[in-house]
């Protein structure tokens, strides 16, 4: 039985190119900054999103911390969703490791924080508070595309407010592909981008972090501080690289597919949120553990929760889809 894994993005595996790609880079010291395929995806990331520099990490959660470390200093605060990956789901390291506070806000129903909301929430000048520094979005937010027109407003509004602006670009490609943009129309709006090369883009592990000569350079002494320094790390860029080159535009099947779940769940009676890019939203209530246990007699792969998330990918192709929708169907009628 073929194994239908829609948890996750995370969970796709790397392609035979990629695998080739791997094998054939060219490698050095990346701690002493002489591996080459490392520097050619930082210098192309870059310079595909408009920055002056990037720093290529073993992960998500270190990119968005080193970035989140590099903007704020002991003591002072950002402003995050309470859903933002950034303040749910990665260990409180901010906290931990940075002494920043977090100031969460609840996030629109679009993705987006309310600007009116993030000003009330920006500190006064004055030593009883937390200093405010940073806004910090995600996009995609739980699959939802922040529109341009809010990414220009919230620029302005950081500008206006003295705030630096982050990005975790965990799913950026995504966003772009169903803007039917070039990514850097999303990242010239920000000061820093964390970009995940390790979900849709199907390389097995890898993020760079985005941003100014002087902001790359203080993370690039934080990444060696949390263990982050790799040595002939260009196997692992090439699979960045090789994503980079092959597998942005292919998103769009995965939209698509996400579109398909979420049509066939509605016409088998279940209740599912709109869909933008690559997740599906399901409400499953009390039943979350059960449709777990069912599926997975089926060799479908889900998470347990009322509101059940679905992740399409490179690795789920559209007949898993409809064995997927069938699935839920029969699952219904038991």
């Amino acid at each position: 039985m073929s194994v239908i894994d829609l948890r996750s993005d995370t969970v796709t595996q790397p392609t035979a190119g990629m695998l080739d790609a791997m094998a054939n880079a060219a490698t050095g010291d990346d701690v002493y900054g002489e591996d080459p395929t490392v520097n050619r995806l930082e210098a192309e990331l870059a310079n595909q999103l408009g920055f002056a520099e990037a720093l290529f990490v073993p992960t998500g959660t270190m990119s968005n911390l080193l970035g989140l470390m590099a903007h704020c200093d002991r003591g002072d605060e950002y402003i995050v969703g309470q859903q933002a990956h950034t303040y749910k789901y990665e260990g409180g390291g901010a906290a931990v490791l940075g002494s920043i506070q977090p100031q969460p806000l609840e996030v629109q129903a679009d993705g987006s924080l309310d600007l009116t909301q993030v000003a009330a929430a920006i500190k006064p000048d004055d030593f009883h508070f937390a200093r405010t520094r940073l806004l910090a979005l995600e996009n995609t937010m739980q699959g939802k595309v922040l529109p341009l027109e809010y990414l220009a407003r919230a620029r302005r509004f950081t500008r206006e407010n003295g705030l630096a602006l982050h990005l975790d670009g965990a799913r950026l490609y995504n966003a772009a592909v169903k803007l039917g943009v070039d990514a850097r129309e999303i990242t010239q709006h920000f000061d820093s981008v964390s970009v995940c090369l390790s979900k849709g883009l199907g390389a097995p592990i890898g993020s760079v972090l985005c941003g100014s000569v002087e902001l790359i350079a203080k993370a690039q002494r934080l990444r060696k501080m949390v263990g982050g320094g790799m040595r002939q790390a260009g196997i692992l860029a090439a699979a960045g690289l090789y994503a980079l080159d092959n597998n942005i535009q292919r998103l769009g099947d995965d939209h698509a597919n996400a579109e398909k779940l979420a049509e066939g769940l509605r016409a088998a009676g279940y209740e599912v949120e709109p869909v933008q890019t690559n997740m599906v939203y399901v409400q499953m209530g009390d039943k979350a553990e059960a449709i777990k246990a069912f599926a997975a007699t089926r060799g479908i792969k889900l998470s347990a929760a009322g509101r059940l998330r679905m992740v399409t990918h490179m690795d789920v192709s559209r007949a898993q889809i409809e064995q997927v929708v069938a699935t839920f169907a029969d699952f219904s009628h038991n």
